[in-house]
């Protein structure tokens, strides 16, 4: 089977506005399942792609933060 994860997630997202994005990435994480992580991933590729460098530096100093309070 060749499944196209990021094509599937594009056309199910594509006709979404801001509200609804939030929606589908709150949903996600509060649902807790293991499936939706490549959703979610593929929707920070997304943020990733379109952000500056100082925006990406700010994502990592978040990511490493959320990581260690993780940890603890």
């Amino acid at each position: 089977m060749n499944l196209n994860i990021r094509k599937a997630i594009l056309h199910n997202i594509s006709s979404n506005d801001q509200a609804q994005l939030e929606a589908t990435i709150v949903d996600a994480i509060q649902a807790g399942e293991e499936k939706m992580l490549p959703g979610l991933g593929y929707l920070f590729e997304l943020i990733w792609n379109q952000s500056t460098e100082d925006d990406k530096k700010e994502m990592v100093t978040a990511l490493e933060q959320g990581v260690k309070q993780a940890t603890m």
